[in-house]
């Protein structure tokens, strides 16, 4: 059974009302009903929708049975709004986003998701234990809801910006492939992010400057200041995707240069080592036999000195040579 909320016009909060009490409550234009659907069955949300609240049977469709990106439809007596609530943990694969379908009317709004919604709760806790927030109407709910949701847009931005710079740090210390997939799920992460804000902006622009009927003139500044708070996370994400691009690009980059040091200093043990194939290959052709006719003495002590001289001054004298030519 949804759960739901009744202010009376008289003041009177009542927390506990059946669905068969929903069109008495709603023929109070003085008080504001919130019925809220969380993961309930279609079959008996749709009853409720259709002959309690009258809603067309396209409207209820898109909310029970068809996913949208967030857009907003006037059928006069009331607004279809669809939203996304978002949320993202370090370590995640990608952002869970759970549509969530609104209806806003006079003097009622009805919420419907099939999973739990953070923001959704705690604004349902606050409207229970401070009747302000329904005497100001329920566009004025409507906008404590849609700030709930920014309010964990921002955190998700939050912990991806926290999360591209532990990538940054271990790119700069030590990359490694699994690195890579780090980024790559971040950079997917910041697509999706994007996917969800353009259209969602668009929702909260048309609330904040468009005359619907169910919402009073005097309440569109709040909605424009959620819409500034999303035209500012819009940007926000733009600068995470470049941020991640820029990460990638650092990877590459410090991988190529570790490629360049390794090759440096494989080729700098090859150069050092050339004198001394030389010197040993010479010595091993056995061209030379110790004849009394050669004049000078290719065995015994001296000539094992001589070459010890040539083979450990050759290298050091190279490698003097490479530090003044700052090949190294």
């Amino acid at each position: 059974m949804p759960r739901a909320i009744y202010y009376k016009g008289n003041g009177e909060l009542l927390t506990e009302i059946a669905p068969k009490d929903y069109v008495a409550a709603l023929q109070e234009k003085e008080g504001v009903l919130w019925v809220d659907f969380t993961g309930e069955e279609p079959v008996s949300s749709e009853k409720i929708l259709l002959e309690t609240f009258g809603f067309h049977h396209l409207a209820v469709d898109d909310a029970l049975h068809e996913t949208h990106v967030p857009k907003v439809d006037d059928w006069e007596q009331y607004l279809y709004i669809a939203m996304h609530a978002i949320s993202y943990s370090s370590g995640d694969d990608d952002i869970d986003a759970i549509e969530l379908d609104i209806f806003l009317g006079e003097n009622y709004i009805v919420t419907h998701h099939d999973l739990p919604i953070q923001a959704l709760n705690r604004v349902w806790d606050i409207c229970k234990k401070d009747v302000r927030y329904f005497k100001r109407g329920a566009d004025h709910v409507l906008y404590e809801l849609t700030d709930g949701l920014i309010v964990d847009y921002m955190h998700v931005v939050e912990a991806l910006d926290e999360e591209i710079e532990r990538v940054e740090d271990v790119v700069l210390d030590r990359p490694t492939p699994s690195t890579v997939q780090r980024i790559f799920t971040l950079k997917r992460a910041t697509l999706h992010l994007r996917r969800v804000l353009s259209p969602l902006r668009e929702v909260l622009n048309k609330l904040a400057r468009d005359d619907y009927a169910v919402i009073d003139a005097k309440d569109r500044v709040y909605f424009r200041d959620v819409y500034d708070h999303m035209v500012r996370l819009h940007d926000i994400s733009e600068s995470l995707r470049d941020l991640v691009g820029g990460v990638l690009d650092t990877y590459l980059s410090v991988i190529n240069n570790r490629m360049n040091e390794i090759m440096k200093t494989l080729t700098l043990i090859t150069t050092l080592f050339m004198p001394i194939s030389f010197v040993v290959g010479f010595y091993g052709m056995n061209f030379f036999a110790p004849t009394s006719q050669l004049l000078l003495p290719w065995t015994g002590n001296i000539a094992f000195v001589v070459m010890m001289i040539i083979v450990i001054g050759t290298p050091i004298t190279m490698f003097s040579w490479m530090r003044r030519r700052r090949w190294m």
